[in-house]
């Protein structure tokens, strides 16, 4: 019994599907506004000095955002699989199917897309997150009540408290763990940037391999999910685990980015101190400025009595001369 356009009269609306993350996407618009602000101020830069800068401000501004937004996206690993799935409990109703399961740092993120997407009467597309920060049994419990499809409850009944897998320890404290490590890795990436502001452009080197150091603990952290036994998930006839992926991958790729420009900055303020300054636009000390007398010059009215006497510096191959200056 509806109404219209599929609407029930004593049941909540029909749910849309998720599309993406909203802190993601808070990320994405932050970083993109302070991109663009530098980017606005490069005009008033002359020379060659505009394109250093507007290097320094994509490769930063990208580094900064990808390790924020790592702790917000959920395809850390991902698997998928294709079969010919019971759809819901009590019913002898079979769908074509693509069964996904991502996972991230924050949680689990389970698909359901029929092939096609209409069938049985129904638009099967669904798109489920469960978080760690939660109670992963209430959750579970909460997705029975509201009847979802059997291929989603399965995969979330495997890392409820009471499953054999045991995957909900293993899979929430090394989320946890790879969290604390990129957070520390943005940490050292602010510090390296305010170091490239001044004098001492090789601590920032050091600081940038710093960050990079702790991107790839993050890795290792979450790498650990891998050290537990086997357990497949079984969907209809065919049965799948999850792998490495964009996520991991692009973790990696900045780790060795952040090494990358690390180790450069280390071997060339080691090579060419006074280049690599002038580079990064930062003062150069000069030690010979504070040792450097200029001409001066003497007003005898002010000396009564006094016998002054002062060396002036020689020229090339020529002895000190004493100057002595006498007012009675």
């Amino acid at each position: 019994m509806t109404f219209y356009d599929g609407i029930y009269p004593f049941y909540p609306l029909q749910r849309s599907s998720f599309i993406v993350d909203i802190s993601l996407l808070v990320v994405i618009l932050v970083f993109s506004v302070v991109a663009v602000s530098f980017l606005l101020i490069l005009p008033g830069i002359r020379g060659k000095s505009r394109l250093l800068w507007m290097f320094r401000i994509i490769i930063s501004l990208f580094i900064g955002v990808v390790l924020v937004g790592l702790n917000f996206t959920g395809d850390w690993a991902e698997a998928s699989k294709k079969a010919n799935v019971s759809y819901k409990s009590f019913s002898n109703a079979v769908v074509s199917a693509e069964v996904g399961l991502h996972v991230g740092l924050y949680g689990i993120n389970i698909t359901l897309r029929g092939e096609p997407i209409s069938q049985i009467n129904e638009t099967i597309d669904y798109n489920e997150i469960f978080r760690w920060s939660g109670s992963m049994d209430d959750q579970y419990a909460d997705a029975l009540e509201r009847g979802l499809p059997n291929p989603i409850l399965y995969i979330v009944e495997k890392f409820t408290r009471n499953s054999a897998c045991g995957l909900i320890y293993q899979y929430r404290y090394s989320g946890r763990f790879a969290s604390a490590n990129l957070w520390t890795a943005f940490c050292c990436w602010l510090v390296a940037n305010i170091l490239f502001s001044m004098p001492v452009i090789l601590y920032a080197g050091y600081t940038m391999l710093a960050t990079a150091a702790f991107i790839f603990f993050s890795m290792a952290s979450f790498s650990t999910i891998y050290n537990l036994p086997p357990c497949d998930f079984t969907i209809g006839t065919e049965s799948f685990r999850t792998d490495y992926s964009h996520s991991f991958w692009l973790a990696l790729a900045t780790g060795l980015l952040c090494t990358v420009i690390g180790l450069l900055v280390v071997l060339l303020d080691c090579l060419f101190p006074t280049r690599i300054r002038e580079a990064f636009s930062v003062g150069v000390d000069n030690e010979d400025e504070d040792c450097h007398t200029g001409e001066g010059y003497l007003n005898t009215g002010f000396l009564e009595g006094v016998i002054f006497e002062d060396i002036i510096a020689p020229g090339n191959d020529k002895e000190p001369q004493i100057m002595t200056i006498t007012r009675l």
